[in-house]
């Protein structure tokens, strides 16, 4: 083993020994190179005052090398912070800036340990960070059975990992914390779970209650206390729109200092929070009491950034910098809030309205982007089918019930019409 990753790993043994349990192999083997071209290159920008004949960009005037046709839509921004490689930790500014929309948006945060963000490619990239440095063939990876279908490929298909499936929703419709907490102690034999927590949920839009959170957090605790690992990870893709009463705040808050077993962990970006999808900008945090375990961590985290993708887009990190730095920010992204709010708030007087019968029931929803029918009889892929041949709407099929809807590309006054015709292809795929 490479002597950093064991210099990595003896801090890690000190610092957190339950946290160095929980790394997989690739997470115990990886470092970051502290001698390689990114370090030589960084040392030299600092001293080499007469040429810097170090990293592999072009430049021109003492400018990154542009061509003007691209610049001239870009004008608005200097080339420093467009065409040269970011760094792979991401944009310092960015990193802090992020760090202190976290604390202003969970003020839970306030004095508890963790670590400054970390850029990542979006947030699929940052949840395979999670998966690369925790997952080993066999580790149990703990979610929901309505859960974002990609988790299967990311920890599953690329780590070998064994999905583990509870109900999202108890008898009476609200978060599971029960069948979550059997999950988690079913997990004491190998003595280590990857807890996946993703709200709001995808695809059903669903936040918990404050009660509900409690007893996530107690299910979590009772795991941790039995004995078990619990790599925890807040997957907060639409953090935010939490338009009913639900929790307010990402449950990283509460998870960061819960036990020595747990290791809190937060995946989030600007991707969906901010309107940016295909600006490709994520983070990942770490909480620990343990300043060397936080920094151990990064350095391991970095590794995998640099073995995989280098570093992130520098041109995108800039645009979402420029935003949170904008004093329009704040007002502009109220404005798309309270459009969101609208489209969750109608979706819902509709389906209340009685108009539609029998013909399905739906999941809880109060937040997101989304909102799950469930049909009751006639299968989901045969409905979807028919919408998108005969209507040309497209829905997504779950399993054989369920339809989940993006409420989120709708415009308001369309949303009746699509209801409607989403109804009617249910009764005539019935009536066939």
């Amino acid at each position: 083993m490479n002597p950093l990753a064991e210099q990595l790993n003896e801090t890690l043994q000190k610092e957190s020994p339950n946290v160095y349990a929980m790394l997989s192999n690739l997470g115990k083997a990886i470092y970051f190179p502290k001698e390689g071209i990114l370090s030589q290159s960084a040392e030299a920008k600092t001293k080499a005052t007469k040429f810097n004949a170090t990293i592999g960009i072009a430049t021109e005037g003492g400018k990154p090398m542009h061509l003007k046709l691209i610049q001239d839509t870009l004008s608005a921004y200097n080339p420093k912070d467009i065409y040269e490689y970011a760094p792979p930790a991401g944009k310092p500014e960015l990193r802090s800036a992020w760090r202190a929309k976290m604390l202003k948006d969970n003020p839970s945060l306030e004095g508890v340990s963790f670590g400054n963000p970390i850029v990542t490619n979006a947030l699929t990239h940052g949840l395979s960070i999670v998966a690369d440095l925790f997952a080993d063939e066999g580790d149990a990876v703990v979610i929901p059975n309505k859960n974002w279908e990609n988790y299967e490929l990311t920890f599953g298909i690329r780590r070998g990992a064994e999905i583990v499936e509870y109900p999202l929703y108890n008898e009476n419709m609200q978060f599971n914390s029960a069948a979550l907490r059997d999950a988690l102690l079913a997990q004491k034999g190998k003595g280590k779970a990857i807890v996946l927590l993703n709200f709001p949920n995808n695809p059903t839009g669903y936040t918990p209650g404050v009660r509900e959170c409690e007893e996530i957090v107690a299910a979590i605790r009772d795991a941790a206390e039995a004995g078990i690992h619990v790599v925890a990870v807040t997957d907060d893709a639409y953090f935010g729109l939490f338009f009913e009463d639900s929790i307010q705040e990402s449950l990283f808050s509460k998870l960061a200092a819960l036990h020595p077993r747990v290791l809190a962990v937060k995946v989030d970006g600007a991707t969906k929070e901010e309107y940016v999808w295909g600006f490709r900008v994520g983070f990942i945090t770490f909480a620990s009491e343990s300043q060397a375990t936080l920094a151990a961590l990064e350095q391991k985290t970095l590794g995998i950034i640099r073995s995989t993708i280098s570093s992130g887009p520098h041109p995108s990190q800039t645009f979402v910098l420029h935003a949170l730095q904008s004093p329009e920010f704040e007002a502009q992204k109220a404005e798309k809030f309270d459009i969101m709010k609208g489209r969750a708030n109608r979706v819902k007087s509709l389906l209340d309205s009685g108009r539609y019968g029998d013909t399905w029931g739906y999941y809880p929803f109060n937040s997101g982007y989304f909102m799950c029918l469930k049909l009751t009889t006639v299968s989901a892929e045969s409905v979807r089918q028919h919408l998108l041949n005969e209507y040309g709407i497209g829905t997504i099929a779950l399993g054989e019930t369920d339809l989940r809807v993006a409420f989120s590309c709708i415009e308001e006054e369309n949303l009746e019409e699509l209801f409607d015709l989403i109804h009617k292809a249910v009764t005539e795929v019935a009536a066939r």
